[in-house]
């Protein structure tokens, strides 16, 4: 019996021994790596800043003059500009004339060859190319017998000069043909009638209106180019209502016809 229980003890002894050597070992939790995303790191550029050139004006083509080499040139020679259109007159029997100008001087084409339909489009501000004579007449430098194309690209409009400080000078046939101003001239009497101004065509609104303005001792004698500005337009009308002694502001082209002749386009009573 002793031994019994002795060996039932050591069978306790052994369970006993066996269950204190065992170890408990819990899975630990997987810890995944954080996803990185690739960062692409580009390398900075180092190209050189762009720098526009500034626009510069086209050179002239072959054979086209400046107004300077213009100016210089003999009479009756063949002559080739680049100008810009400021106005023109009625367009008749396939012919036109035109008041031109750039930013150096200013040409007359008299009469020069056009379609009514290209007449249409010689609008303020066009470039045109154009091909005649260097003439005068009556002291006017005119550009006669013309040919001309359309030149794409810029456009310009002249601004009028003040040339009131030039008034009865010599200097006043160096603005001829450009649009200019006079400010504070006086109207005077066209002639022993009284009248302030007169119509070309025996009192007749078909034609030229013609008055006389004066600064200091000097008087000239202007007129509204029925042409160019008829009897609907304002400054017909305005002239068609001055009064001897009125003090007005002008505007137009200096045409020239033994002296200075502005075909006037604007008229303003003080």
């Amino acid at each position: 019996m002793k031994k019994i229980i002795a060996l039932l003890l050591a069978l306790v002894m052994v369970f006993a021994l066996c269950a204190c050597g065992e170890t408990k070992t819990e899975e630990q939790p997987q810890t995944e790596e954080p996803e990185t995303e690739e960062v692409v790191v580009e390398e900075p550029t180092t190209e050189e800043p762009t720098t526009e050139e500034p626009a510069t004006e086209e050179p002239a083509a072959e054979g086209v003059m400046t107004y300077a080499e213009f100016d210089a040139a003999e009479m009756d020679t063949e002559v080739t500009v680049e100008t810009y259109v400021q106005a023109h007159q009625s367009w008749w029997d396939g012919k036109v004339t035109v008041y031109t100008q750039t930013p150096d001087g200013a040409y007359f084409l008299y009469n020069m060859a056009c379609s009514e339909e290209d007449a249409a489009k010689l609008v303020p501000g066009q470039k045109i190319r154009v091909t005649g004579f260097k003439s005068e007449w009556a002291g006017e430098v005119e550009i006669t017998d013309a040919t001309f194309e359309f030149v794409d690209g810029d456009t310009w409009i002249a601004e009028p000069v003040d040339i009131t400080a030039d008034w009865g000078t010599v200097d006043m046939i160096a603005h001829q043909n450009q649009l200019v101003s006079f400010k504070g001239v006086t109207v005077e009497a066209y002639d022993e009638s009284g009248a302030a101004f007169v119509y070309k065509n025996a009192e007749e609104k078909t034609d030229d209106l013609y008055f006389k303005v004066t600064i200091g001792d000097t008087t000239y004698e202007f007129c509204v180019e029925y042409y160019l500005c008829g009897s609907d337009t304002d400054v017909y009308k305005a002239v068609e209502n001055l009064q001897v002694g009125d003090v007005i502001d002008l505007e137009g082209f200096l045409y020239w016809y033994e002296g200075p002749n502005l075909h006037t386009t604007a008229v303003i009573v003080k």
